[in-house]
């Protein structure tokens, strides 16, 4: 999983998103538990879609692509003047509509727009929607359990790009 092949495509599909201005804001935004941000949350639900994707045979690019920008936004969601639940169903809206900037395929928009299902009601359309999906939820458990530095995730994810740090 952490090879350097790996790494290498990883960093290739990602056509430098990683190193945007804009996403790089995200590392400013906590998410789920302290000492996790954002950037570093997407990062690794990318990591874990493009190695799952890859491993089946899948789209691994669009997965790491959608899985980078699934929750693209520079300001945290406690911000938001909604409650916590409505902001569950909101906060895809709102990371497709910031993430089309950067000229996403069809699947891509389905993989942010419905990451968060089940909770969500329309289904995915694409199997990588299903992966990130699951990526997702697998990140924020290892992330909320503090289980993430113990089983040296970050420190993986710190080679992909030197801006996790």
């Amino acid at each position: 999983m952490w090879n350097e092949a790996n790494r290498e495509l990883f960093t290739e599909c990602l056509d430098s998103l990683d190193k945007d201005p804009y996403v790089q804001l995200m590392r400013h935004v906590r998410q789920h538990t302290d000492g996790v941000t954002r950037y570093d949350h997407c990062l690794c639900v990318a990591y874990f879609s493009f190695t799952i994707c890859r491993i089946l045979g899948w789209d691994y690019r669009a997965a790491a692509r959608g899985g980078l920008l699934h929750d693209l936004s520079p300001y945290s969601w406690e911000e938001e003047e909604i409650s916590r639940l409505a902001l569950l169903w909101a906060h895809p809206y709102k990371a497709l509509e910031n993430a089309r900037r950067y000229g996403l395929s069809k699947k891509e928009e389905d993989i942010i727009v419905k990451h968060m299902w089940p909770l969500t009601p329309a289904l995915p359309s694409y199997k990588e929607s299903f992966v990130v999906s699951f990526a997702d939820k697998a990140a924020a458990i290892l992330e909320k359990s503090h289980l993430a530095k113990p089983l040296g995730i970050r420190k993986n994810l710190r080679v992909l790009t030197p801006a996790f740090s």
